[in-house]
């Protein structure tokens, strides 16, 4: 079979845990922060320097280095915990063939002259998006709670045409001043700011829970929507790209709340597709399966962990941010052009399951 290829950074991580140099210095650094190779099962099957961006700053560059570094000199540390397989038979069946990884290909100027407002901008699919729609030469107002993230964003993207709004998208005010600043022409709505639940069942869910959830993500939603519908029917036409889940379209990806609340968003997406078709106006849905975002679910209760545990057990790996947002670019853009009401997955096949 002839030498195995040296470790780098364009290596799997399931490579490197393959390997034994490496999986013992992979997991000599894990251990030094009290977790184990099985922290990385989710996301395997992605080169190992996908992690400098992915981790925000917990995995640099430097540290990515190092550990190459380490593995060409076979500097396995001494006394390291021995090696712990993270890969079942069949995950090994699978990366007996490597598998070809999707890269981002920009379509320059599909968004040129177009305005799109884009909600939750700051991070995960929301910032993903804005930047997707900017570096395809789209005016991007870009939302979000934080000022911080926002600042992030607008640093990464100098000298791209972005109007950054701190804003709350369930304050009547705040969406008017978003309004304001898209200016006469919004060619597309992405809304993308949501949050989630605590994994509780309609038996523990408090009303705390429920009412947050359904503010932001279907009161949010709606607010937006009501907000923009007036200058695409002005303008003749417009696209909107509400983010539902894969819990608008199941009953075991999340909590009463949460689920309700996105098939709420679906509903919405149908019902105004329907009304303002003729109008020009396209409104379809984005439905994410596991995406690797700044949204943390939580369980608060017993039975919500134990019944969601086993419904996340056939779901597939993790995407990063930038898949999603190829979905949903492509339902704002013209390429979407005969597509309304539509709530698409966008979950690598989970819904199938």
């Amino acid at each position: 079979m002839g030498n195995p290829k040296p470790l780098t950074g364009d290596s799997s991580i399931a490579d490197w845990l393959a390997d034994p140099a490496g999986n013992a210095i992979l997991t000599d650094m894990l251990a030094q922060s009290g977790q184990s190779p099985d922290v990385f099962k989710p996301v395997r099957r992605l080169a190992i320097k996908r992690l400098v961006k992915m981790s925000r700053g917990a995995f640099t560059q430097e540290m990515l280095d190092d550990l190459i570094r380490r593995v060409a000199a076979g500097d396995v540390p001494a006394g390291a915990p021995v090696p712990v397989a993270v890969d079942s038979d069949a995950e090994d069946a699978e990366a007996a063939v490597a598998l070809r990884e999707w890269t981002e290909r920009l379509d320059q100027g599909r968004f040129t002259g177009q305005t799109v407002i884009v909600t939750g901008a700051g991070s995960g699919i929301g910032r993903a998006t804005a930047s997707r729609i900017a570096r395809e030469g789209g005016r991007v107002v870009a939302v979000d709670v934080s000022q911080e993230r926002l600042d992030e964003f607008l640093a990464e993207h100098a000298g791209s045409d972005i109007v950054s709004l701190v804003a709350d998208i369930t304050d009547d005010a705040g969406v008017a001043r978003i309004v304001e600043a898209a200016g006469d022409t919004i060619d597309g709505l992405a809304n993308i700011a949501g949050i989630m639940d605590d994994m509780t069942p309609v038996g523990d869910v408090t009303d705390a829970v429920w009412q947050r959830v359904f503010r932001v993500n279907v009161e949010g939603t709606m607010k937006m929507m009501r907000a923009v519908i007036p200058a695409m029917l002005a303008q003749g036409g417009g696209s909107i790209v509400n983010t539902a889940s894969e819990a608008a379209l199941r009953g075991s990806a999340a909590g009463a709340a949460y689920t309700a609340s996105k098939h709420a968003v679906a509903g919405l997406t149908k019902s105004s597709a329907f009304m303002y078709g003729p109008s020009g106006i396209r409104v379809n849905a984005v439905a994410p399966g596991p995406t690797i975002t700044n949204i943390e679910a939580t369980f608060g209760s017993p039975l919500g962990a134990s019944r969601i545990q086993v419904g996340m057990s056939v779901m597939p790996d993790p995407v990063e941010a930038d898949a999603l947002a190829a979905s949903i670019t492509f339902l704002l853009s013209e390429d979407g052009v005969n597509i309304n009401g539509v709530v698409l997955p966008s979950d690598g096949g989970w819904s199938a399951a």
